[in-house]
């Protein structure tokens, strides 16, 4: 059995470097909820540096909101919103000698594209315009899994061990008591849940390619390294899914 760890990272709200080497793809931003140009090229240099696949993680253009804002856009302008920004950190990370494994969308952006499925497929062709080797990462049985494989593209279906979910199987607004779970060993044991039995949806279970593990979580670089300690335990290998990097 083995899982990917990711991270969204590059946001200026965590520690990048010291979680760096617990996990194995790394969510940049592509400043249009958080970094800049100079942000992107340290953190594709710290990723080099720890063999951590690079990762696009674009969002709606939301600064102010850290990209937490739902928003209504016709749907091709979110492809080309997406797209710039793909293309922006591609870039930066051929001018370090590095290359784009995966894109997933951040926030609200996110979210949004779990359920509706036309924003889901902007999301997919715009992947799919910068390159169809690219892996798509979406929420476990959502939308934007569906139009990624729709699309032809690679998918990987993602969970989330610090964060709840809801009865439909989409994660629990952060604005609720409890929807983020501090404790690591709550976190690492949930994790393990998660790979091994999966995602409820009423009666069917979705299996899950990788794992979030938020940068911005206050006890981000502990929850990765009692995760890494528990899989270890647990024979659970840590490594890229779906992915020749």
């Amino acid at each position: 059995m083995k899982i990917d760890l990711n991270c969204d990272l590059g946001e200026g709200v965590g520690n990048d470097e010291a979680i760096m080497p617990f996990i194995t793809s790394a969510n940049i931003a592509c400043g249009f909820h958080a970094g800049n140009a100079d942000v992107m090229r340290e953190t594709i240099r710290l990723a080099k540096r720890y063999h951590v696949a690079i990762g696009a993680h674009p969002s709606w253009d939301d600064r102010a909101g850290f990209g937490r804002r739902e928003m209504n856009i016709l749907v091709g302008e979110a492809e080309a919103l997406v797209l710039n920004q793909i293309n922006v950190l591609a870039g930066i990370a051929k001018a370090e000698g590095a290359k784009l494994v995966h894109v997933k969308p951040h926030g609200a952006l996110y979210n949004q594209a779990a359920q509706d499925m036309e924003l889901a497929r902007a999301i997919a062709r715009a992947v799919k315009t910068f390159s169809v080797d690219l892996i798509l990462v979406g929420l476990a049985g959502s939308r934007l899994i569906e139009a990624g494989l729709e699309a032809g593209l690679r998918v990987s279906a993602e969970g989330f061990p610090d964060r709840m979910y809801n009865a439909d199987g989409t994660l629990m607004s952060r604005s609720k008591a409890g929807a983020v779970i501090e404790s690591p060993e709550e976190v690492a044991n949930n994790a393990l849940k998660l790979i091994t039995e999966g995602i409820l949806f009423g009666s069917q279970r979705v299996h899950v390619d990788t794992l979030c593990l938020h940068g911005d979580n206050s006890g981000a670089v502990e929850n990765a390294k009692l995760l890494r300690q528990i899989l270890m335990k647990n024979n659970v290998m840590v490594e890229i899914k779906n992915s020749e990097f």
